[in-house]
C-alpha cells in the first residue's frame, strides 16, 4: 500500500508550451509522462527548463527525452493559430485548449496517470473542463515556476525543440529568416515578408493578434512589439 502510493506520488504528466511569446513560428504544447525510473534518468541528463539551455543543446535532448519517456506534442502553426484566436480571443483559453489535448493524446497511450503539474497561466478549470467533455479526469497542479520539476522541464525541452524546427522550416520557405521574440528585428523580418510576398503571407508563418503587426502595417513606427495577452 504504501510503495503503490509513493510510486503515484512520482508517476506523472509534466505539461509546457514553447512559442506564446513569439511572433513568428507555431504555439507548441508538450506533455511528458514521468516514473521513478524514468525520472533518474533525466535528472542524470541534466534535463532542466529549456530556457536555461542553448538551442543546440535543446534539439540534442529531445530525441533523447522522447526515447525515454512516452509524450505528446501538440504543434498549432500559425495559420491554424490565427483561426483559433479569432474564435476563442483569449490567450489563456487557446492554451488551456492546446494544454488540455496534449494531456489526452497521452492518456490515449495508455498512461494511467492521475496527476499533472503545468505553468501557472490561468483558471484551471479551463483545461479540465476541455478534459471532462471527453470523459477524461486527472488532477491538475498548476505552480508557478512549474519548470523545476523535471516532468514540466522535459516538456518544455521537447516543446522548444518542435518549435525550433518549425521555426526554420516556415524561414526556408518565405526565404527570409524568421527571428525569435517579438522584438525589432522581428518586424524588420515581418516587412520583408510583406514586401516580398503580401500582407496575406503573414498568416501562415506570424501570429497576428501580436502588436507587432499593427505596428508594421501602419505608417508610423512604433517601439512596443509585445503581445497582446487580452
Amino acid at each position: 500500500m504504501t510503495v503503490q502510493h509513493s510510486r503515484n506520488r512520482i508517476e506523472r504528466i509534466g505539461i509546457d508550451e514553447s512559442g506564446k511569446g513569439d511572433y513568428f513560428g507555431p504555439l507548441v504544447i508538450a506533455a511528458v509522462f514521468v516514473d521513478a525510473t524514468t525520472q533518474g534518468e533525466l535528472k542524470l541528463m541534466d534535463v532542466r527548463d529549456s530556457k536555461k539551455l542553448s538551442d543546440g543543446r535543446i534539439l540534442e535532448m529531445a530525441p533523447d527525452i522522447k526515447t525515454i519517456c512516452p509524450h505528446s506534442v501538440i504543434a498549432i502553426g500559425p495559420k491554424k493559430y490565427n483561426e483559433l484566436y479569432t474564435k476563442i480571443k483569449n490567450l489563456n483559453r487557446l492554451l488551456a485548449w492546446g494544454h488540455a489535448k496534449a494531456l489526452e493524446n497521452l492518456l490515449d497511450q495508455g498512461m494511467n496517470c492521475e496527476r499533472a503539474i503545468s505553468d501557472q497561466f490561468g483558471d484551471e478549470r479551463l483545461i479540465l473542463n476541455a478534459l471532462q467533455e471527453k470523459g477524461r479526469r486527472i488532477v491538475l497542479e498548476q505552480r508557478t515556476k512549474a519548470e523545476s520539476d523535471v516532468a514540466v522541464a522535459a516538456a518544455s525541452i521537447l516543446a522548444r525543440a518542435e518549435f525550433l524546427l518549425r521555426l526554420k522550416r516556415l524561414s526556408a520557405e518565405v526565404g527570409t529568416t524568421l527571428p525569435k521574440g517579438a522584438s525589432p528585428s522581428v518586424a524588420l523580418a515581418a516587412k520583408m515578408i510583406v514586401k516580398k510576398h503580401g500582407r496575406e503571407r503573414l498568416d501562415s508563418v506570424a501570429k497576428l493578434h501580436f502588436k507587432t503587426t499593427q505596428s508594421i502595417l501602419s505608417d508610423g513606427p512604433s517601439t512596443n512589439h509585445k503581445t497582446s495577452l487580452s
